[in-house]
Formats: structure tokens, sequence, C-alpha cells
């Protein structure tokens, strides 16, 4: 399974974003989607994950009420439309999946790095302030 975040760039405070996390390779295979971010130097933070159903999302207190993530139809693309950025959002963002396993429920998510199996490559968002 491979992972593509796209959608970062440079935007102002106040300003939104929207990044999306298209998998490949056998989207089948994979259940829960999470987003994470990660500063130079610093630990990768969880921001917000999503069940494979789309029916449970949890989210990092420091997004909650301004990201909100979903998943397309087809399940196999999530994205994170990231509002009202503040210049502290400013990081590399990852999304992750989980594989399929008969222990996991489609209603499941995840917060922990550890609980991923994939992960795509960064999509870099920078909030001037």
């Amino acid at each position: 399974v491979q992972l593509q975040a796209s959608g970062g760039g440079l935007a102002q405070a106040g300003g939104s974003l929207r990044l999306s996390c298209a998998a490949s390779g056998g989207p089948s295979s994979i259940y829960a989607t999470g987003w994470f971010r990660q500063a130079p130097g610093k630990e990768r933070e969880f921001v917000a994950a999503i069940s494979w159903r789309g029916d449970k999302t949890r989210y990092a207190d420091s997004v909650k009420g301004r990201f909100t993530i979903s998943r397309g139809n087809a399940k196999n693309t999530v994205y994170l439309q990231m509002n009202n950025l503040k210049p502290e959002d400013t990081d590399d963002y990852y999304c992750a999946a989980r594989a399929r396993s008969t222990y996991d429920s489609v209603h499941d998510y995840y917060t922990g790095a550890s609980d991923y199996d994939y992960w795509g490559q960064g999509t870099q968002v920078t909030v001037s302030s």
C-alpha cells in the first residue's frame, strides 16, 4: 500500500488548507487512517484520525473545532480540512493507515503513531502571521 499526501502549502493565519491522502496498491487492505505532524527535532504529533467506515473521528485538542477529517466515498482517500490556521500549525503533515486485521473493527480509530503500518511522505504546511 502506498499513501500519497498532497495539499500542503503556504497560508496566512486565519486561512484554510485542505490536505488529501490517497491510498493505492491495495487500499482495500487498510482500515483506520490518521494524520500526524512533525517539526524538525520534535516527535511526531497526532492530529486527527478516522475509522474505515468514516463514522468515528478523533482530534487532538490543539486542532479541535478547526480541523475536520473525512473519508471519500471510495474509502481510499482521506481529507484533512484545516480552517482558522495558526502559525503554530506550521509543520510537515503525514498521513498514515493501519493494515486490515481480523482484530480491528470498521469503526475503530487510533491516535498512536505506532498503531499505523503505512505512512505517506510529508506535505509541508506553513502558516504566516
